[in-house]
């Protein structure tokens, strides 16, 4: 019997949680000592990807489940198709490895993730002067030229100063690989600490009038594993 395999999770907090539905019926849990996995087993991964509406909908359902335990536990969430070929392959895997899984699950405890997002706004044109020709034409589009590398160079120095002041704030600060021109952080935080990102989120504003900055709510911690 194969076992679709969610997520790692403590022990101690498994047996007062209230488990989701999974891709077909609700989740178990398998424990060890400190550590147990949530899973269902019998899901076939390999028939889910012959449908693709399907397989959008299985793998909405693993993100799910996953974020409804997280908003009850801390949680190590593992990848969409995560399968053991059997109960005994997982309850191996996790003797082996539940002294790190739990030693991760202890760091997390009480984080979560938070995306961090920095559109650069667009450089203002000044317009130039109307019937400009000859000479004055020339000094007019090479101050706008210099007015546009201007911002350039200032919005990149206000991206690159607080990106230290964010891994000050939260040094496990991750900035991942830009994405059409949107740069983007993800910070490890505590979740009862939530008002003072937002209150620091408020002064990273400030201090970035030339891009916009959008920050997402707390997901399980999925780049800090």
């Amino acid at each position: 019997m194969t076992v679709y395999t969610y997520a790692f999770t403590l022990k101690g907090k498994a047996s007062e949680l209230e488990l989701p539905e999974g891709i077909f019926k609700t989740v178990q849990l398998i424990s060890r000592d400190r550590v147990a996995a949530v899973v269902e087993p019998d899901v076939d991964v390999e028939a889910l990807h012959s449908n693709d509406d399907r397989l959008l909908q299985a793998v909405l359902d693993h993100d799910r489940a996953i974020c409804q335990l997280f908003r009850q536990t801390v949680v190590l969430p593992l990848r969409f198709g995560t399968v053991f070929d059997s109960i005994a392959g997982l309850e191996g895997h996790l003797v082996r490895q539940e002294e790190a899984y739990f030693s991760t699950l202890q760091r997390l405890a009480g984080k979560g993730e938070y995306a961090l997002k920095f559109t650069p706004l667009a450089a203002p044109t000044p317009d130039m002067p109307a019937q400009t020709k000859g000479k004055a034409y020339l000094l007019a589009k090479k101050r706008r030229y210099q007015s546009l590398q201007n911002f350039r160079e200032s919005q990149a120095a206000q991206w690159a100063n607080i990106r230290s002041v964010i891994t000050q704030n939260y040094p496990e600060a991750i900035a991942a690989e830009p994405r059409e021109n949107t740069q983007r952080m993800y910070l490890l935080a505590s979740v009862q600490e939530e008002s003072l990102l937002h209150q620091r989120f408020r002064d990273w504003q400030s201090a970035c009038p030339s891009w916009e900055l959008h920050l997402e709510g707390a997901l399980p911690p999925y780049h800090f594993l």
